[in-house]
């Protein structure tokens, strides 16, 4: 059976588009990036954690394929992880206005015995964001809970003026280099149903 450790909606609805059955996982896992850990591997850790949490929860399930995924927004090395509160929410979108950043997701699928991985990296350039519009889109409440305080399949999309890269992987799960991974374990001999 093919799981997704994550609380997201948002890669609920990714991982469906695939077409192979899933059950999601709801997992709580800690996603605090150590003092010297760099943004690429933090992203990679957090989603192995992730995947490997689950596959923990579902242990007895002795053909179990897990997906852990993680997406963080980087800007000058900086990581920008979900907003605290509001003011949290218009400082990040303060310093992303006008620049392009670094949206970094990772994806790792564990099973019995193995373990795999991709870190699918995507540059976003947004407009310059005036102070009203920020104030105006954090007062929505869409960007609290989403990594660098915006959704880009949301009203954001309106501030996005270049993507280089993967949307799916900027909404939460970079849905190709998803469906290779598990092609890969399936051609392993790793079942996902």
């Amino acid at each position: 059976m093919l799981y997704l450790a994550s609380r997201s909606p948002r890669r609920t609805e990714l991982l469906t588009r695939l077409d192979r059955p899933f059950r999601a996982l709801d997992l709580e896992v800690p996603e605090v990036r150590a003092a010297d850990e760099s943004a690429t591997a933090y992203v990679q850790r957090v989603a192995a954690d992730k995947a490997r949490a689950g596959l923990a929860r579902v242990g007895d399930d002795a053909a179990a394929v897990v997906i852990g995924s993680d997406t963080e927004v980087v800007l000058d090395g900086r990581v920008f992880g979900k907003p605290v509160d509001a003011a949290d929410a218009v400082a990040m979108l303060g310093a992303l206005s006008g620049r392009t950043h670094q949206v970094m997701t990772a994806v790792a699928v564990v099973a019995h015995g193995r373990q795999d991985g991709v870190l699918v990296i995507s540059e976003v350039s947004f407009i310059d964001i005036g102070q009203d519009a920020i104030a105006a889109y954090v007062a929505s409440g869409e960007p609290m809970g989403k990594a660098g305080a915006y959704a880009i399949q949301g009203g954001a999309e309106r501030y996005i003026r270049h993507l280089a890269g993967s949307y799916s992987g900027v909404m939460g799960l970079p849905l190709q280099q998803t469906e290779q991974l598990l092609q890969t374990f399936e051609l392993k001999g790793v079942a996902h149903v």
